[in-house]
């Protein structure tokens, strides 16, 4: 059994901070909304009334919060994690940011005694929920070893992709191919309709061949129903991929298909659409077709 602090206990925290203590690990949950720590207590963990008490006697502390800023007041706040965890944790970061900012904090966790690994997550909620979930890990290979049981309670396919920040670069390079395949699959779906197609079969057999994807066959019913309840909102897709036009311009690469669809989930987002799940690009496509979403 092992000690584990968890901070941020959102549409993915909670069901993995749940999927770990039923594992048999001893779960403290944090968030900023108390009330969110309830199905972890239901599973039998702990609620936590701030982020010191949460990691001051952890093992291990992971952290699923919504962007780099967020990370940053976790791990560097004056009731943050290096601030008043125990010298020598581990220190698990689920969350998505920028590369170059996993990067510094590493180095301030070695500084100050600790180990960090970025371990950015795919999948969604459903990935979430059924433990399911694509892990990229940057780090040490030995902190690998010893996170990986942690791991496997969550996830399903798991990958020590490199050192620090190379599982926040990967993470990028997966949300701009989610994106584009979400943007196509939209634009299908909108193609398909104007021409009286029925959709639920015309969408099984795209499936069935090369068009085939686990984007259409989990955003599919989102989009047929025209039903957009958050899984994984645009808001933070669009933040994901100023992740990815910011790195690629920082490498001298260039995304042309990324900045596009950076554009396009910045224009769902500029129509009031952030808080929806990112199949909602449907929206967009609508919108630029004449159609009222």
């Amino acid at each position: 059994m092992t000690s584990i602090a968890f901070i941020g206990l959102g549409i993915m925290g909670s069901p993995m901070a749940v999927h770990l203590q039923d594992a048999g690990h001893d779960v403290v949950g944090y968030n900023l909304h108390p009330d969110k720590t309830k199905p972890l207590v239901d599973a039998g963990g702990t609620a936590a009334g701030s982020v010191a008490d949460a990691v001051r006697d952890a093992q291990v502390v992971a952290v699923m919060v919504p962007d780099s800023p967020d990370v940053q007041d976790v791990l560097l706040g004056e009731d943050g994690v290096f601030a008043n965890a125990k010298e020598g944790t581990l220190v698990i970061d689920f969350s998505s940011i920028r590369p170059d900012v996993t990067v510094e904090l590493a180095k301030a966790a070695r500084d100050k005694g600790f180990r960090l690994l970025d371990a950015p997550v795919s999948g969604g909620e459903a990935g979430a929920k059924n433990a399911a979930l694509s892990i990229m890990v940057g780090g040490s290979a030995d902190d690998f070893a010893e996170a990986k049981p942690l791991f496997d309670a969550v996830g399903k396919t798991v990958v020590h992709v490199g050192g620090n920040g190379a599982g926040q670069t990967v993470k990028a390079a997966n949300q701009l191919i989610v994106a584009a395949n979400i943007q196509a699959l939209a634009e299908a779906v909108v193609f398909l309709e104007a021409y009286g197609v029925d959709l639920g079969p015309a969408l099984d057999v795209l499936g069935g061949g090369l068009a085939g994807s686990k984007v259409l066959d989990q955003k599919r019913d989102n989009m047929s129903s025209k039903s957009f309840e958050p899984g994984f909102r645009i808001d933070l897709h669009h933040k994901d991929l100023g992740i990815v036009t910011s790195a690629a311009r920082e490498a001298g690469v260039v995304v042309p298909l990324g900045g596009l669809v950076a554009q396009l989930m910045a224009s769902a987002r500029a129509n009031g659409d952030g808080g929806l799940d990112h199949s909602a690009l449907l929206r967009g496509v609508q919108r630029l077709s004449g159609q009222t979403p």
